[in-house]
């Protein structure tokens, strides 16, 4: 159990710190002002959410919360869903006159007018031997 990137130990050794700190006949009057302030704290909450949802109206009930999940966003999940998607298309593709387009994508290459350069997985990766 997690609360606040804290483990259930470091929370543990936190309410024995309290304890030691606070003394037996202390702890209770502060453990109720905690309560007091976490309730006030969810009102406020609420009654923003309930003020937001007042403004918007029924948009407010069509809006995707997933999509505003900031945990959508962790690296190691887009790589593992991009690497995941088929491969891409070909680098070029014959157009109605008989000549070649670069696919979306494509790389033009710098040495050879009019070619392009794509990923093939089956070549060994190119890399300039004067390069450090």
């Amino acid at each position: 159990m997690t609360f606040f990137n804290l483990t259930s130990t470091e929370i543990l050794l936190l309410v024995v710190l309290a304890v030691l700190v606070l003394g037996p006949r202390r702890l209770p009057h502060y453990a109720a002002r905690l309560a007091q302030l976490v309730r006030q704290v969810r009102d406020l909450a609420e009654g923003a959410k309930g003020q937001i949802r007042e403004e918007m109206g029924p948009a407010f009930d069509e809006i995707d919360w997933r999509q505003l999940d900031p945990r959508q966003y962790d690296p190691r999940r887009i790589v593992r869903e991009a690497l995941r998607e088929p491969r891409p298309a070909p680098a070029s593709t014959c157009d109605a006159r008989g000549g070649t387009t670069p696919a979306p994508g494509a790389v033009a290459s710098p040495g050879l007018p009019g070619r392009t350069l794509s990923y093939d997985p089956s070549r060994p990766t190119p890399f300039d031997t004067e390069a450090t």
